[in-house]
């Protein structure tokens, strides 16, 4: 979509980090409050409530807008006020710790992506409260190696990270032509074999009459939800609901603080997109309870989407990984539920030695019923 750039290379200097008013430290923010806390001195610095609605964006004119844009290439380094290094974040983050000495550092964007933020869920729920329901998560696995059970005992350090969303609200009207099903039935005479002879008999067979039928099918969609990020696998970013998005909060960087942030790297456009391919699995239900009838056929189908707006806004999220013969696995823990989604791995031989445990116990308890049952007959011939 934004395809004409330019050439100019702007170096970009940015110190948006919070010292402590006590003792100079730098402040994090606390989750589950209102207030950055200084690790060191236990100084509280009072975030002060914004009260700003949090608005919806017209999408048509914003779509039109980001046509016109044409962003110029900016190579953005980030400055730590703490150690006085340079240093440029990963491509899709905005806030982290600086690589020389650990200190937080939350960066300006108004550079580099022409849509920002404008409200975030902050935190709630803490570090070592996520750890509890990932070691809670890992304990409940299934067939999972003894290898990970035993990751789930060690000190694991979970990162803290705001990630980006949309969220899509639509008025949609959908005009559809299918066909109703209704079932009846009818006598037939049906012949088949039983016992190597020809039977002849009178059933009732189920029947379908299908009918023609059109018509129009309305909904508001409210808040669809869609991810913006690619740093995590798309089933489990997808998994990560409920989000309370009712408790937005205005964007303020006192929130970040402490955490990393990612920009979205998924567009608007292509974010509206995926939202709709949603809105469509709806409609489609909707429109097969209009039709009604025991069953239904949904032959074309043509949405129109009025009143269209989006918000962006950030999430928070715990992350980490583990290693398992040489491969991956990501998982995440929902900042504000303790909801826990991730990827796994399986042990071959405890799924093995299931099975075989499963088929002793069946053929046991097959054994068991002979036994009774000649043990029974005996009994039965003795009387």
């Amino acid at each position: 979509m934004q395809t004409n750039q330019t050439s100019e290379t702007k170096p970009v200097t940015v110190n948006n980090q919070f010292p402590c008013a006590k003792c100079g430290a730098l402040l994090k923010y606390q989750p589950g409050s209102q207030y950055q806390i200084c690790e060191y001195c236990n100084f509280k610095n009072i975030i002060a409530l914004k009260h700003e609605v949090i608005k919806e964006y017209d999408l048509q004119q914003a779509l039109q807008k980001l046509e016109k844009v044409k962003p110029a290439s900016v190579s953005e380094q980030a400055h730590c006020n703490s150690c006085g290094a340079s240093f440029k974040f990963a491509e899709s983050v905005f806030a982290g710790e600086c690589p020389f000495c650990g200190s937080d550092v939350v960066t300006n964007f108004e550079q580099t992506k022409p849509i920002h933020p404008k409200s975030l869920l902050p935190f709630l729920i803490d570090e070592q409260f996520a750890k509890k329901q990932f070691r809670k998560w890992l304990d409940s696995l299934w067939f999972a190696p003894g290898e990970v059970k035993k990751y789930s005992r060690d000190n694991t350090k979970l990162v803290g990270i705001y990630l980006p969303y949309w969220t899509y609200d639509s008025s949609t009207e959908s005009d559809y032509t299918g066909a109703r099903g209704d079932t009846y039935y009818v006598q037939e005479r049906v012949t088949y074999y039983q016992n190597g002879r020809r039977v002849s008999t009178i059933k009732r067979v189920p029947k379908i009459r299908w009918t023609n039928v059109r018509g129009r099918v309305s909904r508001f969609f409210d808040d669809v939800l869609i991810g913006a990020s690619l740093s995590l696998p798309r089933q489990i970013l997808d998994r990560l609901h409920p989000w309370d998005l009712e408790n937005l909060v205005p964007y303020d960087e006192k929130y970040i603080s402490g955490f990393q942030s990612e920009y979205y790297q998924i567009d608007l456009d292509e974010g509206f997109d995926r939202a709709k391919r949603i809105m469509n699995g709806i409609i489609y239900r909707d429109i097969a309870f209009d039709i009604g009838g025991d069953h239904q056929r949904i032959y074309q189908v043509k949405t129109y989407h009025r009143d269209t707006t989006y918000k962006h806004c950030l999430l928070p999220i715990w992350s980490a990984a583990f290693s398992y013969r040489d491969k991956t696995y990501r998982f995440v823990v929902n900042g504000r539920t303790g909801q826990v989604q991730g990827e796994r791995p399986y042990s071959v031989w405890k799924i093995i030695l299931a099975v075989i445990a499963g088929l002793i116990v069946v053929i046991g308890g097959l054994s068991y019923m002979e036994h009774i049952g000649a043990f029974d007959q005996i009994q039965y011939s003795g009387y």
